[in-house]
C-alpha cells in the first residue's frame, strides 16, 4: 500500500523538482550527459589554471595568496557579483592587457569559467525540465578557440623582470629544445567536450547550429547570452 502511495505521488514530485534522494529519477539521458560535459570543462578550466601558474607563478604571487592551491580556490571570483568590473569575455581581454597589474592567470582562466557558465545557463546539474542552448554552447567553444589563440600570440611590450619583450604576456606552449604542447592539449579537451555536447543537443532538440568561421588573428568573441 505504501509502495503504491508513494509511486502514485512520484509524477508530481518530480514536476515540483521535490526528488531528493540519488535524483536519477528527475534526469533524462541528455541530462546526464550534460552533467558529464559539465564536470570535464570545470576540471579542464581547472588543470589550465594550475599549468598556467605553475608556468607564471609571478602571477598568483600578485593576489597575495600563499601557495597555487589557495590562488585555484579563488578562481572565478572576480568581480564581485554586482560590480560594473569586466567578467567573462572582457575579462579575458582585460588580463591580456599590458597594462593589466592584478593576476592574469585569475582573468584570463576566471574569464573563461563565467564564459562557459553563461553557456550552461549558470547551472552545474542538469535535470529533465532543464534545457540548454546548443549555439551557445557551440560559440563558448569558438571562444574557447579564440581565448587560446590570444593566449599564445599576444606578447610584452617592455620587459617584465626576466621576460623580454616580445615574450608571451603569459607563458603557455613551450616550442624550444624540450616542447611542452600540455596546453594545447588541454585547450583541445576543452573545445572537444563543449562541440560534442553542442551537436548532442541541436540532436536532440531538432535545431540547426549556425557555423562561423573566423581568421583567429582577427577573430571576435561570439555572444553567449
Amino acid at each position: 500500500m505504501k509502495r503504491r502511495a508513494c509511486l502514485a505521488a512520484l509524477p508530481a514530485l518530480l514536476l515540483a523538482g521535490c526528488v531528493t534522494g540519488p535524483g536519477q529519477f528527475a534526469k533524462t539521458d541528455i541530462d546526464r550527459i550534460a552533467d558529464l560535459h559539465r564536470r570535464e570543462t570545470a576540471a579542464s578550466l581547472r588543470r589550465l589554471a594550475e599549468k598556467l601558474y605553475r608556468r607564471n607563478p609571478r602571477e598568483w604571487k600578485k593576489g597575495s595568496h600563499a601557495s597555487i592551491e589557495a590562488a585555484l580556490a579563488q578562481l572565478g571570483t572576480m568581480p564581485a557579483p554586482g560590480t560594473a568590473a569586466p567578467r567573462g569575455t572582457a575579462l579575458i581581454l582585460a588580463g591580456l592587457r599590458e597594462d593589466y597589474a592584478q593576476d592574469r592567470v585569475a582573468a584570463f582562466v576566471g574569464g573563461l569559467m563565467q564564459m562557459i557558465d553563461d553557456a550552461f545557463d549558470g547551472k552545474t546539474e542538469f535535470f529533465v525540465l532543464d534545457d540548454l542552448d546548443a549555439q551557445k554552447l557551440y560559440n563558448a567553444a569558438r571562444n574557447v578557440e579564440i581565448a587560446a589563440w590570444k593566449l599564445a600570440n599576444t606578447p610584452r611590450g617592455r620587459p617584465e623582470g626576466e621576460l623580454p619583450a616580445g615574450t608571451p604576456l603569459l607563458l603557455s606552449n613551450a616550442m624550444g629544445p624540450i616542447q611542452n604542447l600540455s596546453f594545447e592539449r588541454e585547450f583541445g579537451r576543452l573545445i572537444g567536450s563543449l562541440d560534442a555536447l553542442a551537436q548532442i543537443v541541436a540532436d536532440n532538440t531538432n535545431r540547426t547550429i549556425v557555423k562561423v568561421v573566423q581568421n583567429l588573428a582577427t577573430a571576435v568573441f561570439l555572444p553567449i547570452k
